[in-house]
């Protein structure tokens, strides 16, 4: 029971990830926490949250003014900022920052937006254990397959996100920081597939990258899980990769039009974008080990696995996207499993769009 009696601090807690993360904590699987902080910077978002989780029959008062009397405590701020940071991870046993700008488009028009949340708000992070002297026990930092081998601004600050928070274990012995690795996340707020579910209801076309693209497919609480796996089991300086399925592009088009009367449009690669993600490179594979279900990439850095047993490699090659790639009816079935299909409920006044 990790999380018992914990203060668990979330930063970026109102993006999808951070909210399913949150709701599964409060659930108590692994144990009731004393406290969960919410740090991020949107009050509408904030405030949405909140009322989702309160008897709808408080008062306005009991609503804004019990917040820092509750489990669930929201707290407005940024990672960019030092001073909130250092405020919000005071009190708290663990820490997920899963604060980020995470569109590749627009870290690609704006650099120097994404170093400022996804490199210094780790660092913000580090400094503010390593300066005060906060009693935090682990720090989990959330990653993206385009970190590896990057390409793309995004990629590149998340690579550099991880090099923080794994460095961080050299000068702060008393807190163990670690890292988790994963590809899309499906139905996740700016994803490709409510994109696509909006094109159907719109009655087209959706619109693909290009056909052959391939994306790893995660569920939110496959996310989840792994940041659970990660804060149960990772040793210092450890990155968790999660074994995930992948689909190409037009495979998920094809299995959310079904058989709608619904045309896919080819409109290119975006900047920045790859025709296949990768998880785990050639050069990481070298230290990657297993841990259950699970990767780990090891620290490169000696001081860190100094103490540790020899164990074998896991890979012989990059894990890549474009693998074991699931065919029309996999994907369909994946779909289906997570309740992401396109109800002709949802088509609302357009029968015209079936067949």
């Amino acid at each position: 029971m990790i999380f018992k009696n914990k203060t668990i601090l979330v930063t970026g807690g109102t993006g999808s990830m951070g909210k399913k993360l949150v709701h599964r904590l409060l659930a108590g699987e692994l144990g009731t926490p004393k406290k969960v902080i919410v740090l991020s910077r949107d009050e509408a978002k904030q405030h949405d949250m909140r009322l989702s989780y309160l008897n709808r029959r408080v008062t306005t008062d009991e609503v804004i003014f019990n917040n820092f009397l509750n489990v669930l405590e929201f707290r407005i701020g940024d990672v960019r900022s030092y001073e909130d940071v250092c405020s919000a991870i005071k009190g708290a046993d663990i820490v997920v920052n899963a604060a980020a700008l995470k569109q590749v488009p627009t870290c690609e028009y704006f650099p120097v937006q994404a170093v400022l949340t996804n490199c210094m708000g780790a660092y913000n992070i580090v400094r503010a254990i390593e300066e005060q002297g906060y009693p935090v026990d682990t720090v989990v930092g959330i990653s993206t397959d385009k970190a590896c081998k990057p390409v793309n601004v995004m990629g590149m600050t998340k690579a550099v996100q991880e090099r923080v928070f794994v460095s961080a274990n050299i000068l702060n012995p008393k807190t163990r920081f670690v890292c988790v690795r994963y590809g899309n996340v499906l139905a996740s707020r700016g994803s490709v597939i409510p994109l696509f579910h909006d094109q159907i209801r719109n009655g087209g076309p959706v619109t693909i990258t290009a056909p052959e693209m391939t994306r790893f497919l995660l569920s939110l609480d496959d996310a989840v899980d792994t940041v659970f796996a990660a804060v149960k089991e990772a040793r210092r300086g450890e990155t968790y990769i999660p074994r995930a399925p992948s689909a190409t592009v037009i495979n998920l088009g094809r299995a959310l039009i079904g058989s709608r009367d619904i045309s896919i449009k080819t409109v290119g690669i975006r900047p920045g974008e790859k025709m296949h993600e990768i998880l785990i490179s050639e050069e990481e594979m070298h230290h990657c080990v297993t841990r259950g279900w699970y990767y780990a990439i090891q620290p490169m850095l000696p001081e860190l696995r100094q103490d540790a047993a020899p164990e074998p490699n896991a890979l012989e090659k990059e894990y890549s996207s474009g693998d074991e790639v699931l065919d029309l009816a996999g994907t369909v079935a994946l779909l289906k499993k997570h309740r992401l299909m396109v109800d002709d409920a949802d088509l609302g006044d357009r029968p015209e769009l079936l067949r």
